[in-house]
């Protein structure tokens, strides 16, 4: 029994009616979330990143190329805000991880680029990453992880469509 099948069953006591199903969920899912994210970011700590900065890197990365993308595709592949996104470039620009970059045809178009500096980095940290995500699924089975990697597509497909 863990915290909050104790919660569940005060609540079962109290007001036994209630369907609690979904708080068990939820509540696991928000307590998991928490530690997930903790521990994911002290991860990035280690490269002088924060999470929302690695997700820029990691994006810019992950398109292959020149490695360069506009803001707003980098805003539209991350569902951000063009204030969270031009504050998150200064700081990685600042740092010397990105570069803007101007088009060729258009002077007024802008792109953003992974520096040498940005990729070098954005490799070690992705080997790091992903081995602690590796390691944050561990306690799951091999066919547990496909398992809940599903029901979970289907939940949040209900938020995102």
């Amino acid at each position: 029994m863990d915290g909050l099948d104790r919660v569940v069953a005060q609540w079962k006591q109290e007001k036994p009616h209630l369907d609690s199903m979904p708080m068990s969920l939820i509540g696991r899912l928000m307590r998991l979330s928490k530690y997930l994210e903790a521990q994911i970011a002290e991860c990035h700590k280690a490269y002088d990143l924060k999470p929302g900065e690695f997700d820029v890197i990691a994006t810019l990365r992950r398109s292959g190329g020149d490695y360069c993308l506009t803001p707003s595709e980098l805003i539209d592949s991350m569902m951000l805000t063009s204030g969270a996104m031009t504050n998150r470039l200064s700081r990685l620009e600042s740092k010397g991880l990105i570069e803007r970059v101007n088009s060729k045809e258009d002077r007024r178009s802008v792109s953003v680029a992974l520096t040498e500096q940005g990729l070098s980095l954005i490799d070690r940290a992705i080997e790091d990453h992903s081995e602690l995500q590796q390691e944050l699924v561990a306690s799951l089975s091999e066919s547990e992880k496909p398992a809940l990697n599903g029901l979970l597509k289907t939940w949040l497909a209900q938020y995102e469509s």
